[in-house]
């Protein structure tokens, strides 16, 4: 089992910057693909963004990129999602995600075997 904790979210203006963490435990951390997910109220969970556990990969969503870094730490068991330029239209509930050992389709929220509880992240313009 893998528990996930996301901190790090808040309300910030416009053209600010927040850095969520999501701390992990239970498992072998690197071995884990990571992933940030979004939701807004009204709309379907969608991706942000995921590090892949074998190689460092990171793909991001369009909407994100040259905005947004994701990172990781794996002597802290912990991810990272510095986010740069914010924009209200990215205010929603960020959530962590992990599976072990994953390579490819890391943009599928259904391929994800463990969620954190969610941090929300509010842009007022």
């Amino acid at each position: 089992q893998v528990q996930l904790v996301e901190s790090g979210g808040g309300s910030v203006q416009a053209g600010g910057s927040l850095r969520l963490s999501c701390a992990a435990s239970g498992r072998t951390f690197s071995a884990f693909t990571m992933g940030w997910f979004r939701q807004a109220p009204g709309k379907e969970r969608e991706f942000v963004a995921a590090i892949r556990g074998s190689d460092g990969a990171t793909p991001y969503a369009d909407s994100v990129k040259g905005r947004f870094t994701i990172s990781r730490d794996n002597a802290k068991n912990t991810v990272y999602l510095q986010m740069n330029s914010l924009k209200p239209e990215d205010t929603a509930v960020y959530y962590c995600a992990a599976k072990e050992n994953m390579i490819f389709l890391l943009t599928l929220a259904r391929r994800y075997d463990y969620w954190g509880q969610g941090t929300q992240v509010t842009v007022s313009s």
